[in-house]
């Protein structure tokens, strides 16, 4: 469960915004709306049926992470470009091309013949949502000038909305078996969705000039970046299984010299006066870098603890897709309403309402620790009271957070910052996926009984609890009011 969190908007930015806004606004949201979640929907929907593909194309227990971790890396690394490239090329143009190219990618997906192709395709699916994602926020101020707000009053929500039902939609989907397709549906109704936001896009979007002149892209900072996170997580998806080779340490150790190498050059181009990919100066602040830390543990634990769930119901409690997506809609629904209060309390308690969505979650989480406890397997809706409390504690959490993260930077920060904290987003999600899953699958074999899989998930759901804990720490470093109540 990979989520893109509401940028947030600092007032000096909606004061310098175009007084004059675009005619057919509404209809370019629409658009924008669509191609945004296309990449919501992506992320989150191979969790549930990651068991029918590898009944259907092989694999092993590091192939299902894969599917998931393989996307989100490519993501995480390709934010750190994807932004300028509409500053180089035009924000219509790149969405476009984002968009053409995702669709490929998407069909590529749904017919790959191997395990083997499908893992390729999913990366260059991860790839293209890094181009097609940062355009998005860049033409809803181009479109709405002043009025951000209100595009943003029904963008949050949707969004919200769409990254919790990827799971329940894939259920139906692949339980559903529209024409025969099985589990590839749920890649091929990408095509439509996606058509539709072309050929709207291409006749309502304004097609503005590159909005910067001569700009350069870090390439070497981005495969820098993108080799650095690959030594970290190639070796915790497949060192477990493989009996933890010598490569596989030697990759994790090498994996901090070279981020270290990536954080050097960064610093390198600032102080020459080229532009880096990350704008070092935010990590000053305390109250930013303590917000990395939270993202990184917040959204580790959630991706890694969604995706042990889905795994969990099928392979161990032999649930299809459907019934696992029913036994998961619960979390959906509380996600759902925790969003909408949250959206009420942020501006009263500011940091308080993260202090108080983690304390929710820990209450689901350890009902579910004592149900994976017990002895008697649990039913289809058994875990759905705590699942439903763990997602309305998690959903109060999503809409608030980047806007108190960055309650204490500059406003000419706010667009560096928030960028940058997208991409630990997806990173972090990468890395509870590999670390979750491989605790899990250290305890539970495919092809083992309910017992063996209800210990797995309550080691996984255990440490979820202790993760937890640490983000409820990590908060109060945090500022206390959003940028927007300052």
């Amino acid at each position: 469960m990979t989520v893109i969190v509401e940028t947030p908007i600092p007032a000096a930015a909606a004061a310098a915004a175009p007084a004059r806004t675009f005619p057919h606004r509404w209809l370019g949201l629409t658009a924008i709306l669509a191609a945004t979640l296309l990449n919501l929907l992506d992320a989150s929907i191979v969790n549930v049926a990651a068991p029918a593909i590898r009944g259907d194309l092989g694999g092993t227990a590091a192939t299902l992470q894969w599917l998931s971790a393989g996307y989100t890396l490519a993501l995480a690394v390709g934010l750190l470009t994807g932004g300028r490239l509409g500053d180089m090329f035009g924000r219509k143009r790149v969405l476009m091309v984002g968009l053409v190219g995702f669709l490929a990618a998407s069909l590529a997906c749904g017919a790959a013949g191997t395990i083997e192709l499908l893992l390729a395709a999913r990366v260059v699916q991860g790839e293209f949502a890094a181009v097609m994602v940062p355009q998005c926020f860049g033409l809803i101020r181009d479109m709405f000038g002043r009025d951000m707000g209100k595009a943003y009053a029904l963008f949050g929500p949707a969004i919200g909305l769409a990254t919790i039902a990827g799971p329940v939609v894939a259920g139906v989907l692949v339980d559903a078996d529209l024409l025969g397709t099985g589990w590839r549906s749920i890649f091929l109704i990408n095509l439509p969705l996606g058509l539709a936001a072309i050929v709207l896009g291409a006749k309502v979007l304004p097609a503005g000039a590159p909005t910067v002149k001569g700009l350069k892209l870090d390439l070497g900072g981005a495969l820098l970046a993108g080799a650095g996170m690959c030594l970290l997580l190639v070796p915790l998806v497949e060192g477990r299984e493989l009996g933890w080779p010598a490569w596989s340490v030697a990759m994790l150790v090498a994996s901090v010299p070279v981020l270290g190498l990536f954080a050097w050059t960064q610093a390198r181009r600032a102080r020459s006066g080229r532009t880096a990919l990350v704008e070092l100066s935010v990590f000053k602040k305390r109250s930013y870098t303590s917000g990395i830390a939270f993202v990184v543990v917040f959204f580790g634990a959630v991706t890694g603890f969604s995706l042990a769930v889905g795994l969990f119901l099928q392979l161990g409690l032999g649930f299809g897709p459907l019934q696992a997506s029913l036994a998961m809609a619960a979390w959906a629904v509380g996600a759902f309403v925790g969003s909408g209060s949250s959206a009420a309390l942020a501006p009263k308690l500011g940091r308080g309402v993260l202090h108080l969505g983690l304390a929710t979650m820990t209450i689901g989480l350890v009902v579910l620790w004592f149900q994976f406890g017990a002895s008697a397997a649990p039913g289809t809706w058994a875990l759905s009271p705590a699942l439903g409390v763990f997602g309305i504690g998690m959903g109060m959490i999503f809409v608030p957070l980047f806007g108190i993260i960055t309650g204490d930077l500059e406003d000419h920060e706010v667009g560096s910052a928030s960028g940058l904290l997208e991409s630990f987003q997806q990173g972090a999600s990468a890395l509870g996926v590999a670390g979750l899953g491989t605790v899990f699958f250290s305890q539970f074999a495919i092809g083992s009984g309910a017992a063996e899989s209800m210990g797995a998930a309550q080691t996984v759901t255990g440490l979820t609890v202790l993760l937890t804990l640490v983000a409820f720490l990590v908060a109060f470093g945090l500022p206390k009011q959003a940028k927007a109540e300052h």
